[in-house]
């Protein structure tokens, strides 16, 4: 039986902005799996009730249903040994893990203080409706606010990537010189952020532009060929 791989969409369906899901797109990817994918929306949540909660991604694979980009990477891994390993560590994988969290704790606040308004912007309004009311109780100021000073958000987004910065001046990937899990556990928020908005977070000369780019190529350039909003190509065309 197929795969199925529920995931995050903006009002356009073929834009998947997820960094969680993006994180199972390469996994998949990393381990030649093809998944039929299917689009979800925020304010969607009978349609993966079945999984017994309420967020994306969720993996299907046969009787198996699997939620959260983690414990989909380890059912891949181990439902999957003969295809590529995800991981250079045995279980439990503490330095992909520790990564894993650090992306999800450190990265995904700092983009999402640049990236919010944008991400709003190519939803459907239902959703629309969802996510600004969810995320200003959460931040407890509007939307437009938690962007305000994007100068200065930026530069903090940098100075997180600092520990990514120095690791990538003395090799190509996380895990040295190929790709594995804990790359594409920070590889996610660059998705998240390429798919939904035009602000351009890294210089040309850092050290994880160039290891951006090396996975956007990844996988016959799976990342660099996905769709992106509307907004973010009109931007592109008129910059």
């Amino acid at each position: 039986m197929a795969l199925i791989l529920y995931e995050l969409a903006a009002a356009d369906p073929a834009v998947r902005f997820s960094p969680h899901c993006w994180k199972t797109r390469m996994a998949l990817a990393h381990k030649g799996l093809n998944a039929e994918r299917q689009p979800w929306c925020f304010t969607e949540t009978e349609m993966i009730a079945f999984s017994g909660q309420a967020k994306v991604p969720v993996l299907v694979d046969g009787d198996e249903v699997v939620h959260d980009s983690w414990r989909i990477a380890e059912y891949l891994e181990r439902q999957y040994p003969d295809k590529p390993a995800l991981f250079t560590e045995k279980p439990p994988m503490p330095l992909a893990g520790f990564v894993n969290a650090w992306a999800d704790k450190v990265l995904v606040p700092a983009i999402a203080r640049i990236i919010m308004v944008d991400v709003h912007a190519c939803l459907r309004p239902v959703d629309q409706a969802y996510f600004r009311a969810s995320r200003e109780q959460m931040y407890g100021k509007q939307l437009e606010a938690v962007v305000s000073d994007r100068d200065s958000h930026i530069r903090n987004l940098g100075k997180a990537l600092t520990p990514l910065r120095h690791i990538l001046q003395s090799r190509d990937f996380l895990d040295g010189a190929a790709p594995a899990y804990a790359d594409y556990c920070v590889f996610g928020m660059f998705m998240w952020a390429r798919c939904v908005s035009a602000i351009p977070l890294l210089e040309p000369d850092d050290p994880v532009h160039a290891w951006r780019e090396r996975l956007l190529d990844l996988h016959d350039g799976l990342a660099r060929s996905a769709p992106v909003a509307t907004a973010v190509i009109a931007a592109v065309v008129t910059d």
